[in-house]
């Protein structure tokens, strides 16, 4: 899955376009790599996204194409 949708699906951010900006202003790493929007993401992945002064760490855990609100808290895990 690409990890702009990952982002939109596991609600880690809000909407595609803004994982997308986040993306290519060089804020979301894949395993210590700055990583694209197109990038593939699986399991076993860490996640790093730099939010403004603060940075958030997930594993992913899980990959659907689309989730409920209360299930999306499980398709990762925080570091």
């Amino acid at each position: 899955m690409r990890l702009d949708k990952y982002l939109k699906v596991s609600r880690l951010i809000k909407r595609r376009t803004i994982a997308n900006e986040a993306c290519d202003a060089g804020r979301v790493s894949i395993n210590g790599k700055t990583a694209k929007a197109s990038s593939d993401v699986k399991i076993g992945d860490v996640v790093e996204i730099a939010f403004g002064g603060k940075t958030v760490k997930v594993e992913i855990l899980a990959i659907q194409e689309t989730t409920k609100k209360d299930d999306a808290k499980e398709m990762f895990k925080y570091l």
